[in-house]
């Protein structure tokens, strides 16, 4: 009975999965939904899991995200109540540091302008500002808000960051609870959103937020997409408030080819690649998390559902 259960509506992902088992973990048998096999899975692994495949499991024992979030597993109403594993690489942190430098220098040299400029065949250089002079605002200071904040402030932006607990960041301006939450947004020029996605976050992302920024604003989220109002995100956009958005993550991923997103004047989608665990890693640490429920061992990255993380 050495089965994981691979859920996932991605089909590419799944295969990238069984081979990835097959070369860091062969004493597993990583099978999809459909394979006979599945009945005997003590672990499912799943990335935005088809609804009723879950509770299809008669002898699951753990839910085992293979992304650092978990918020993807509610996709299946289904999902038991269980112990939830996340992945965590150690890589990730490096991967999401990358993405957001991108961002960031995307929109402080004013390259969402640049582009739009070839687009109209127009030759106008874009004012350089000192990064001192650029106000970024992180939401989220976990493991990865926290790095990404101090990063950004040691290329010598000024930042700021929100968190539910108050954290002590050097060199950044730290605001914690929902008190402090407007302060935290007054005059920011690039919103960067790095929060789980939970009760009290989802939608977080609105016209009442945007309202908070300096005019021209931009927003970057790679948190996920439960957090983004889009239609006031539009709004945003279509009257200026906001100059424009980077979004990385979506509630339905694919996004699908029909969605206004694709063609809202100021948005730029990226396929949900800020950072993601290698196949390897999963399939190590999901295999090591095997073998510690069959002796009896603390799972590693035990994730709380009612927190979201």
């Amino acid at each position: 009975m050495n089965t994981v259960a691979l859920m996932s509506r991605d089909m590419l992902l799944l295969k990238q999965l069984q081979e990835a088992f097959a070369r860091c973990a062969p004493q597993l048998s990583a099978v999809l939904a459909d394979d006979p096999r599945a009945a005997d899975a003590q672990i499912a692994a799943c990335w935005f899991p088809l609804p009723g495949s879950l509770a299809a499991l008669p002898n699951l024992q753990v839910v085992h995200s293979v992304a650092a979030g978990i918020d993807h597993l509610e996709h299946d109403p289904s999902c038991p109540d269980l112990p939830v594993c996340r992945v965590v690489d150690p890589g990730h942190r490096q991967g999401m540091n990358e993405y957001v430098r991108w961002a960031v220098i995307h929109f402080h040299r004013g390259f969402d302008q640049v582009f739009e400029q070839q687009r109209q065949q127009h030759w106008e250089r874009p004012l350089q500002r000192p990064a001192h002079e650029f106000r970024i605002g992180v939401m989220g200071l976990g493991s990865l808000g926290s790095a990404i904040a101090q990063d950004l402030a040691s290329a010598g932006y000024e930042v700021r960051g929100w968190a539910r607990s108050s954290k002590d960041l050097p060199g950044v301006q730290a605001f914690a609870g929902s008190d402090a939450f407007d302060p935290f947004l007054d005059g920011v020029e690039l919103l960067i959103n790095l929060l789980p996605l939970t009760h009290e976050t989802r939608g977080i992302l609105n016209r009442q937020t945007f309202e908070r920024l300096a005019n021209g604003a931009a927003l970057v989220n790679v948190g996920r997409g439960g957090h983004l109002n889009i239609e006031d995100l539009q709004q945003a956009l279509a009257r200026g408030k906001l100059r424009g958005a980077l979004l990385d993550v979506f509630e339905q991923e694919p996004l699908p080819a029909s969605h206004s997103l694709w063609k809202t004047p100021g948005v730029t989608i990226t396929p949900h690649m800020a950072s993601a665990a290698s196949h390897d890693c999963i399939a190590e640490q999901i295999a090591e998390n095997f073998r510690r429920l069959n002796a009896g061992e603390p799972l590693l990255n035990s994730a709380d559902r009612l927190l979201g993380y």
